[in-house]
Formats: structure tokens, C-alpha cells, sequence
């Protein structure tokens, strides 16, 4: 009968573990539970209140977080006492630690970042590898010895007229041009215009240019 009794203590011993174990993982998980809030808010910019898009929350000393959206909105699951790390390129970084005695699960927040000014170091850019080669390229130039040897380098009398021949009239001629033609089909309303062909005169005068040797003066002036 004593034996028959111990066995029946330790079966029952046996199937009590179990239960025990079950009302302890629950209390833990209850503990944690309520230790767990819906954690969100707004990142924005300290000038202008201006939200900062896509800017990185994190949990410190952990891999938990998310990124704000295009509206610096942002919201995920945190604990509480946690230290939340906030950071955006060209903005100061930020922290923030949840309270450890808020009664409800869920917090907001409006996290404003600084703007910060990063200072690059000077860059110097040459078009030549060394300080050799850009002193054997400075010593091989060939300038003109004043300003106007380059002014006439630059405005030969061929590259004007090649220039002056692809050069399109301007605005100003164009109405210049336009006012005369206007000017001259007013004058000439309802008669034909003259025609130098026919006119004595002007045969009388291009005749005594050709034998004074006019056209040849001006000739040679172009040449």
C-alpha cells in the first residue's frame, strides 16, 4: 500500500510540471506584451517644418526599425525604454528614449532634425598629369605679343566674310528690310517704278565712273 501511494505522488507530480510550465511562459509573454507600443510620428525639418522624406528610424543596438515615407511619416512596433536613433543625409542626428511608464500602447512623436553643413576640402583640378608636364606645355605656348596681334588672329577678313555670309539678318533688319519694301510700294502706288535701265542719266554717270576708273579703285581696296 506505501508503494501503491508513492508511485501515485509522483505521477501526479509529473502531470502538475507541465501546467506550471505553461502559467510561466504565459506571465512572460503578458510581461512582454505590455511592455509593446505602436510607435509612430512625423520626421520634419527644424527651419521649416518641412518633413524630411525617407529618413532612417532605428532602434538602438538592434536591427529593428523602418524608413519615413515621402511625407516623413512613419510608425512600427517598439518597446518600452527604447532609445530610437533618427538620421537623414544632410541632417544632424537625433535620439529619442520612450518613456517606461506610458499606461496605453501607443505613442506619437514629431522628431525635428537639425540641417547640418559639411565643409568639402578644396579640390584642385589640372588638365595635365603633372606639374612637368603643365610647365613644358606653359613654356611651349606661342602668344601674340599684344592684344591686338590676338584681335587680328581672331578676326582675319576671310573667317568674317565666311562668318558674314552663314550670319542669318537680325530682328532689326529684318524689320528695316520689311519697312522699305512697304515704303517703296506706297511712294509707287498706282505708277511703275523707275527703271535705271532705260535712264539716260544714269548710263551718263556709269559710263564717266568706268573711264575715271572707279570700279578699279574699289577693286583693288577689296583685294
Amino acid at each position: 500500500m506505501k508503494r501503491i501511494t508513492l508511485n501515485f505522488s509522483f505521477l501526479l507530480l509529473i502531470a502538475l510540471i507541465p501546467l506550471r510550465t505553461n502559467a510561466q511562459q504565459k506571465v512572460a509573454w503578458q510581461d512582454a506584451s505590455s511592455k509593446l507600443i505602436q510607435f509612430s510620428g512625423v520626421v520634419v525639418e527644424g527651419d521649416s517644418l518641412r518633413p524630411v522624406p525617407y529618413s532612417s528610424i532605428l532602434v538602438k543596438k538592434s536591427n529593428r526599425g523602418t524608413i519615413s515615407d515621402y511625407f516623413g511619416y512613419f510608425s512600427f512596433v517598439a518597446q518600452l525604454g527604447d532609445t530610437i536613433e533618427f538620421s537623414a543625409i544632410g541632417f544632424t542626428s537625433a535620439s529619442f528614449i520612450i518613456p517606461d511608464t506610458l499606461s496605453t500602447n501607443k505613442y506619437s512623436l514629431i522628431q525635428v532634425l537639425r540641417t547640418d553643413t559639411v565643409h568639402l576640402t578644396i579640390t584642385e583640378v589640372y588638365p595635365w598629369p603633372s606639374k612637368e608636364q603643365f610647365k613644358a606645355a606653359f613654356l611651349a605656348l606661342q602668344l601674340p605679343e599684344d592684344d591686338m596681334g590676338r584681335a587680328e588672329k581672331n578676326m582675319q577678313r576671310s573667317d568674317v566674310k565666311q562668318r558674314m555670309a552663314g550670319m542669318a539678318a537680325d530682328a532689326s533688319l529684318n524689320y528695316k528690310y520689311t519697312t522699305q519694301q512697304y515704303q517703296s510700294k506706297l511712294y509707287y502706288a498706282g505708277q511703275l517704278p523707275p527703271n535705271n535701265l532705260l535712264n539716260p542719266i544714269a548710263w551718263a554717270k556709269f559710263i564717266q565712273a568706268w573711264k575715271n576708273g572707279d570700279f578699279k579703285k574699289k577693286k583693288d581696296k577689296k583685294g
